[in-house]
């Protein structure tokens, strides 16, 4: 793109403007868009209301999962079912968040932001409602399945807004704002469950889950305005979306990040999975306590993610930010694996916690980098593209997360395993299908040549 007598590569993050889409660099199978080589207007970007009310949306489903973890053992035993069946509604509520993005994401692209969101929102509600009144485990795992699908508007909508709204590194910063906002949700979820079973039982948490749906919603209505215009809309059915789809995974570049990002999540999610286990069980830690290095981690993925997108990110190729930070992952993770297996003798509380620390640290340069990455690719479908990478995030997170326990409740190390497996699987996916190096060869020779 001819920016003042050079070209530089969008993917690089080395430009705020949107991209001019060639040939070469459109996915296979979508029809080129070419976007005018001119900054996006400042009327378009978002202001701090904007801001939280995103945030907002990609809260909400960490919320939903979150909030009820307290209340299992409640459901269980008032509904009268097994601890296995208990689960399956956890399991229901995230597997309707991976695949509602599926859904909702070629909607947006058709129908705007707002409609798709909205509609989502209403069924969000009207679920959790259905949820706080079940009679039965049954029912309750059908709505919780419903409120994953509508919830998952949400996130994959709140991506596409971001994706309309900024480019580059304006955009990368911005999904590091909006982790900052979102990364609180997971901390205070459990905490914000807990007290409310002091005061009301199970279904108590439903109805407060509800009036934040209620809330937010009036919230989209008056302030999240239409972000996507109707030139840029799509206007086929089914059969465009899939093939839209198609394209995108047919992007060697789009499908990298993409991968990359998912597997740095799975580990995200082996540690969640296995930490209240691994913290409580084997090194028995009370709750209190358990609870305090949760927090703590979290706070080291918030201040990460802060310090990639105020001081890293416009000074350093995103790539290599991304690739630190999955270096770091898979380091960290090898030294839980050597901790854990008794390499080193019976290791403290305090060596697994520091590793979960630089672990759970280190997401904070991976996921905002992969997102934006990912996405500067595909103006064109922006919908699509963040229903693919949500999508892929949440699936291999489901399949990670149950192999954490693998090895039964007297052993970390299928937990480590999986963190390694992941991390290295993240750092292999982006260096064979991104080819970094390769991106920065061509800044470098039109630099060196001009336009």
């Amino acid at each position: 793109m001819p920016d003042g007598g050079r070209t530089t590569d969008a993917r690089e993050g080395h430009i705020p403007t949107a991209p001019t889409l060639t040939k070469t660099d459109t996915a296979v199978g979508i029809p080129p868009v070419v976007i005018p080589p001119v900054a996006i207007p400042a009327a378009r970007r978002a202001g701090i209301v904007v801001t939280l009310v995103l945030g907002g949306l990609t809260a909400l489903p960490p919320l939903s999962m979150d909030m009820y973890l307290p209340a299992l053992p409640a459901v269980t035993r008032a509904l009268g079912s097994s601890a296995a069946t208990a689960q399956l509604t956890l399991t229901a509520c995230l597997t309707g968040m991976a695949l509602g993005q599926l859904v909702v994401g070629p909607m947006s692209d058709k129908w705007g932001r707002r409609k798709p969101l909205l509609l989502g929102m209403v069924v969000y509600v009207f679920a959790t409602a259905i949820c706080a009144l079940a009679p039965t485990v049954e029912l309750l795992i059908g709505f919780r399945l419903l409120q994953g699908l509508a919830g998952a508007a949400g996130i994959v909508i709140a991506r596409a807004v971001v994706r309309d709204l900024y480019d580059g590194v304006e955009m990368a910063r911005f999904f590091s704002t909006l982790m900052l906002i979102s990364g609180v949700a997971p901390v205070i979820a459990p905490v914000i469950g807990g007290q409310v079973l002091q005061v009301t039982d199970w279904r108590g948490i439903f109805v407060v889950l509800t009036v934040v749906g209620i809330a937010l919603t009036l919230v989209v209505v008056k302030w999240l305005h239409e972000t996507l215009p109707s030139e840029k809309r799509h206007s086929g059915g089914v059969g465009e979306a899939l093939g839209t789809m198609r394209g995108l995974l047919a992007d060697r570049v789009f499908t990298g990040y993409m991968l990359a990002g998912g597997l740095a999540f799975a580990a995200l999610f082996a540690y969640i999975a296995a930490s209240p286990f691994v913290v409580q069980e084997i090194y028995g830690a009370s709750p209190q306590t358990y609870s305090l290095l949760f927090g703590v981690n979290s706070i080291g993925l918030i201040t990460v993610g802060q310090i990639n997108g105020r001081l890293l990110v416009g000074r350093v190729s995103m790539d290599k930010v991304l690739a630190f930070g999955l270096v770091v992952i898979t380091l960290a993770g090898v030294a839980l694996l050597l901790m854990t297996s008794g390499v080193f003798g019976e290791p403290s509380l305090f060596a697994v916690a520091a590793g979960l620390f630089v672990l759970m640290s280190a997401m904070g340069l991976a996921m905002p980098n992969t997102n934006a990455q990912a996405l500067m690719r595909t103006p064109h479908a922006a919908g699509s593209a963040s229903a693919l990478i949500g999508t892929a995030s949440f699936l291999i997170g489901a399949v990670a997360s149950p192999l954490v326990g693998i090895a039964g409740e007297a052993t970390a190390v299928p937990m480590a395993v999986v963190q390694v497996v992941c991390g290295a699987g993240s750092l292999v996916c982006f260096l064979a299908l991104c080819r970094p190096w390769q991106s920065q060869h061509r800044v470098a020779t039109a630099e060196l040549t001009g336009p």
